[in-house]
């Protein structure tokens, strides 16, 4: 149980990791504007999923409980 416990420790410092370099790619992409080298296509593509769910309706708002609630910080036990 402490190799799980470990690994969840791992990928959730990981996911932590990777939304703050998504919070930087996006302010970076605001300020200085979409041609960035490894931060470019970061806000498009942001806008596009919202497009997306947003066209699909009723899944779309599903989807985006999901994503929310994947993301959410919550301590399980």
């Amino acid at each position: 149980m402490d190799a799980i416990k470990g690994l969840k420790g791992w990928v959730g410092a990981l996911t932590e990791v990777a939304l703050m370099l998504l919070a930087l790619a996006i302010a970076c992409a605001l300020l200085v504007g979409s041609n960035l080298p490894f931060f470019g296509g970061v806000v498009g593509n942001i806008m596009a999923m919202v497009k997306e769910l947003g066209a699909n309706g009723l899944v779309g708002l599903i989807s985006l409980g999901i994503i929310l609630m994947l993301f959410s910080k919550r301590t399980l036990g």
